[in-house]
């Protein structure tokens, strides 16, 4: 087992906010004297999951502190998903049956053993203690609470402020997820940071029910393709974990520089010295963005497929948007993004790719636009800092490249 110093030093790569650190080093001093693995508590709905890249930034996480020795508990709320539990949105969820929770739960383990090694993961539903729960013991749990206090969580508080409904269901989850650390005695929590008003909750119960306070460490929510939004498949920027290798790589390499360093610090997994080299080596024009980029794409693609399919991606990357079946003399143009990004019909307009941006937006939406080998279908896209090769049609083609 590494240093406590060592392991703080990996843990804390990456995260937004560690509640305290001075906790988390206490207790990691504690686990390597005692020869103790911690234990680390994740949370996740049993809804059937679609993993993306944005997903695995807390699985990742979990899997640094399984190679650092410590116990990943991958807990499944099947209790709350089976009263419909909240969104943490604008309504409650739909109430899942139990045949569904189990289905979706073997769905999540084809998908997560992509990333966690599954001999270090313990897999647990809170139907195992909530379903054990007096009508009693329910109200003993509701009563460590306040309303006033619920409604502290910004959610809670537009809705109420907007005349919307909360069930107290709602208000209850939130004490219902806390009691799950409880239960476990969890010695840390990963959460995102949109989780923050609940994971603290573990905290405060913890010390209600006199057990040692967990750690709660929040991770980022790893932005899209298009640089801006969180990765999510309603928005259409992200990268799900199941694609074929060549969209993969492609949809990689379409990221601007700025987002693929923060890709590498919380997806890749070379060390902590390596990318401090990377970002060294890039500032000071060593390091080609590039290069840097299809190794990151390489990494991935390899992680979630294999060796051989992903250097076989690449080659046809290279091949489509560096060698033969671009034309040579294709248009290269650099704009400067001023901020909000470029939408792609001006561009399509002003560099001759189409006579008016009215007949850019009906060849994207009918699917005559691809953007990396990707085809695009939303004439309203914006495209942030990077490289770009645009093509309408079989024969036009434009590189861009958005400073």
């Amino acid at each position: 087992m590494l240093t406590p110093d060592k392991q703080f030093e990996i843990i804390k790569r990456g995260t937004v906010e560690i509640i305290l650190e001075d906790d988390l080093k206490k207790k990691l001093e504690r686990s390597y004297k005692e020869k103790k693995p911690l234990k680390i508590k994740v949370g996740f709905d049993p809804t059937a999951p679609d993993i993306h890249l944005g997903h695995t930034v807390l699985l990742e996480k979990m899997r640094q502190f399984q190679e650092l020795g410590h116990e990943v508990i991958f807990l499944i709320g099947d209790f709350t998903g089976m009263i419909g539990d909240p969104s943490g949105k604008t309504e409650t969820r739909k109430p899942l049956t139990r045949e569904e929770v189990l289905k979706n739960a073997e769905t999540y383990k084809d998908q997560v053993f992509k990333i966690l090694n599954p001999e270090k993961t313990v897999i647990t539903f809170n139907s195992e203690w909530f379903g054990r729960m007096t009508a009693l013991d329910m109200c003993r749990l509701a009563s460590a609470e306040t309303v006033a206090r619920m409604l502290e969580r910004e959610d809670f508080k537009k809705r109420f402020a907007e005349g919307r409904s909360i069930t107290i269901l709602e208000f209850l989850y939130p004490l219902l997820q806390a009691y799950d650390s409880v239960y476990l005695k969890a010695d840390i929590e990963l959460g995102g940071t949109d989780q923050k008003f609940n994971l603290l909750m573990g905290r405060q119960l913890m010390k209600i029910y006199d057990i040692e306070e967990q750690v709660v460490i929040m991770m980022p929510l790893l932005e899209g393709l298009d640089g801006v939004q969180k990765m999510s498949k309603s928005l259409g920027n992200y990268i799900g974990i199941n694609e074929p290798p060549d969209e993969m790589f492609g949809k990689i390499m379409s990221i601007n520089d700025e987002l693929m360093l923060k890709y590498y610090e919380l997806l890749s997994h070379i060390s902590i010295e390596e990318l401090n080299e990377l970002k060294k080596g890039i500032k000071e024009g060593k390091i080609n963005p590039r290069d840097a980029k299809e190794a990151l794409a390489v990494e991935i693609v390899t992680r979630y497929h294999n060796k051989e399919l992903a250097e076989k991606a690449k080659d046809r990357f290279i091949k489509l948007f560096r060698q033969k079946d671009i034309p040579d003399d294709i248009l290269s143009v650099k704009i400067k993004d001023e901020g909000e990004g470029v939408w792609i019909p001006k561009i399509m307009k002003e560099y001759g790719l189409v006579k008016s941006t009215s007949e850019a937006i009906r060849l994207i939406k009918q699917g005559a636009l691809r953007l990396n080998n990707e085809q695009i279908s939303d004439p309203q896209i914006k495209i942030k800092k990077g490289e770009y090769i645009l093509k309408v049609g079989k024969r036009r083609f434009i590189r861009v490249d958005i400073i």
